[in-house]
């Protein structure tokens, strides 16, 4: 009979590897169904590239890229902006006991905010569509970027910037060569957050478009609401391509670093 530390020994290496089959098993049947010839994800006709065709030539997937993009970059470039400008100015002042307001986006539900978000565009007769929809989501990514930019901004050495002005530099020259670098890791861990999120997500564009504005969230529940369609398996194969191609630069731009070093 086998020894309790035996049997541990072959019991958490299964488990393991049951954990990643059930992560990654959906995702290599996803990449397979996209090249497959059947409509029909379990029935195999052979290899094709009908699909990605079928999908280059889609006008409602391009329609909705661009406005996915359009939604995520400009979310992004307010939120960093607006966010830059409370933790700046808020330093030091009774402003800087608002942050606990924007901690609201995080631990309330998106289904509330949502629901919130719509209820004040109606109230107030604001149009849906492509305005409302960046406005929801730069409020998302208010709600990361600024406990980034305070943490960040609260950590950082004053005496750089004391001697950037005792040195003769106005706050404007401390500000773009002291300050906004040594906050540039937090900006870029904000931004590229803010615009993941804003780019997935669909509950805020579900209640904020009023059925005007496509985004790629709400391209796939279109879609997906008659069944899995292979051009969803083949769009989703080529964002698993990009990411992964993104993820592989950004580790060996860490590794050539740390190999620098």
């Amino acid at each position: 009979m086998k020894s309790p530390n035996k049997t541990a020994a072959y019991l958490f290496p299964c488990l393991v590897a049951a954990f990643y089959m059930f992560l990654y098993v959906p995702i290599i049947i996803l990449i397979v169904s996209s090249f497959n010839a059947s409509a029909y994800s379990y029935e195999w006709r052979g290899f094709s590239l009908t699909w990605y065709h079928q999908l280059w030539e889609s006008v409602e997937v391009w329609e909705a890229l661009r406005n996915s993009c359009i939604v995520a970059t400009v979310s992004v470039v307010l939120s960093v902006i607006l966010g830059l400008l409370f933790v700046i100015f808020s330093a030091g002042t009774w402003l800087d006991s608002l942050l606990l307001a924007f901690y609201g986006s995080l631990a309330a539900p998106e289904i509330v905010l949502a629901v919130g978000l719509l209820s004040f565009f109606t109230f107030f007769s604001v149009p849906l569509g492509l305005t409302t929809l960046i406005a929801g989501h730069t409020l998302i990514g208010l709600g990361y970027i600024v406990p980034l930019l305070h943490s960040r901004f609260h950590e950082l050495n004053y005496a750089l910037t004391e001697a950037s002005l005792d040195l003769g530099a106005d706050y404007r020259t401390t500000f773009f060569r002291i300050i906004l670098p040594m906050l540039s890791p937090a900006l870029v861990a904000g931004a590229l957050l803010t615009f993941i999120l804003s780019f997935d997500d669909f509950i805020i564009s579900f209640f904020c478009t009023g059925g005007t504005t496509l985004t790629l969230p709400l391209y796939f529940f279109s879609v997906i609401r008659s069944g899995a369609s292979p051009i969803i398996n083949a769009l989703s194969s080529i964002f698993l391509l990009v990411s992964s191609i993104v993820i592989l630069l950004f580790s060996s731009l860490k590794i050539r670093k740390m190999d620098f070093f």
